[in-house]
């Protein structure tokens, strides 16, 4: 396959000529700090996606030149890369628009496989999921379709195992737990989550977007039914991502999962998504350390300059590129607008980006008013430097003073 025009960079190669994430350090834009949201593209990704669009850029579905070969090729490679990144199987592995999608398309083919259909299929999900997540399963309850339950959490955003596992022995159908949590960091034992919904007959919706590639994951040994993830959460291009489930799951069921496979694959983004997961098996294992030990320099800065400093989700288990912090009382608005130009933070997800309203995972947690109010997410990427770290902490510590005093 002829492919020399545009070489993407190897994984082995060093990564100091790399474009840097703009940063105020160079006095154009502010410190990226904000990768749970989105990161930016690795640029080894953009040279796979440019190629696939520029000379790879037969349409997969033709099958009598070499063009469509080419491009089908991409597919299979990239199907290759996610089911390496996640340890499953290539054929498991469909490709969608992203995660949302990923997860309206498998709670759609849960409800139409469900062991009764005159009955409503019976879904537990933890209250600090996705808004994603929770917006598809409260449809599909208005609807009648579905009758939904809750895992409660600690302060930490830990489960409650204990009432997970009574809720399994009374009957469930569908298990719906992230892996990592998008806002506070917390981890989630996710293998224990599947056994138990196994043994118990219940199928799992494992929502893997913060913790893919970020943590080993073992998708196919722990008996997940359904997992999905997002491309532009690894470095790679937005509007595509994977939903993965095994095929035993469409030969027990007469459903399908309708959309996965229809029309023109969006090739460039399905090759990109192989490379993003390509790199992130690779690198994570260096990439990750480096990132805790930035986030545990961050921490300390700020702890040391900000009186009465929280640092919220569970410390011992959680993302490693992940700080959330609260200064109690401290509108984190404020904080936000002295922090424009500066450094890039949020308060909490982006699709909740604006709200007036305090995020239902700190509520869940059953944290303070005056905590959530003060509370703001930080998430490093691999790209973030050393100086950034340090010029961020002096920039977040000033603007909560400053608002404090205000």
């Amino acid at each position: 396959m002829a492919n020399d025009s545009i070489r993407a960079v190897s994984a082995n190669e060093p990564m100091t000529n790399l474009p840097r994430v703009h940063s105020s350090l160079s006095g154009a834009k502010p410190i990226y700090l904000d990768h749970h949201a989105t990161t930016p593209v690795d640029p080894r990704v953009v040279d796979v996606v440019v190629s696939a669009m520029t000379t790879r850029f037969g349409n997969a579905n033709s099958v009598d030149h070499s063009y469509g070969d080419e491009a089908a090729e991409l597919i299979v490679n990239a199907r290759k890369e996610v089911a390496a990144l996640i340890n499953h199987d290539a054929e498991a592995v469909h490709f969608t628009s992203g995660s949302t999608e990923g997860i309206r398309l498998a709670v759609r083919h849960a409800i139409d496989s469900r062991p009764n259909p005159k009955s409503p299929l019976r879904i537990l999900v933890s209250s600090v999921e996705h808004r994603a997540l929770l917006d598809t399963v409260r449809a599909a309850e208005l609807a009648g379709e579905a009758v939904v339950s809750y895992i409660p959490v600690d302060y930490c955003a830990r489960l409650d195992l204990d009432s997970f596992q009574r809720s399994c022995t009374n009957g469930v159908d569908l298990v719906c737990v992230m892996a990592a949590n998008n806002e506070v960091g917390t981890l989630y034992p996710v293998e224990e989550v599947a056994r138990t919904a196994a043994e118990n007959g219940a199928r799992t919706l494992i929502d893997a977007t913060q913790m893919v590639g970020r943590v080993p994951m073992h998708a196919a040994k722990w008996g997940v039914t359904y997992l999905v993830l997002s491309a532009h959460k690894i470095y790679g291009p937005k509007g595509i991502g994977s939903l993965v489930t095994p095929h035993a799951v469409f030969r027990d069921s007469h459903a399908s999962i309708a959309g996965v496979s229809d029309g023109t694959p969006n090739v460039p983004g399905i090759a990109g998504l192989g490379e993003a997961c390509r790199l992130r098996r690779i690198e994570m294992v260096s990439d990750e350390p480096r990132m805790l030990m930035q986030r545990e320099r961050l921490r300390t800065h700020l702890l040391d300059a900000v009186a009465d400093l929280v640092v919220n989700g569970d410390t011992s288990a959680r993302l490693s590129n992940n700080l959330h912090i609260s200064a109690p009382g401290v509108p984190n608005d404020a904080v936000l607008a002295r922090l424009r130009g500066h450094v890039a933070i949020s308060t909490g997800a982006a699709c909740m980006s604006g709200a007036q309203t305090p995020s239902h995972v700190l509520r869940a947690m059953g944290l303070s008013a005056a905590v959530q109010e003060g509370a703001l997410r930080i998430g490093l990427g691999k790209f973030t430097t050393d100086d950034e770290i340090d010029e961020a902490g002096a920039h977040i510590s000033h603007a909560v003073l400053a608002t404090r005093e205000a």
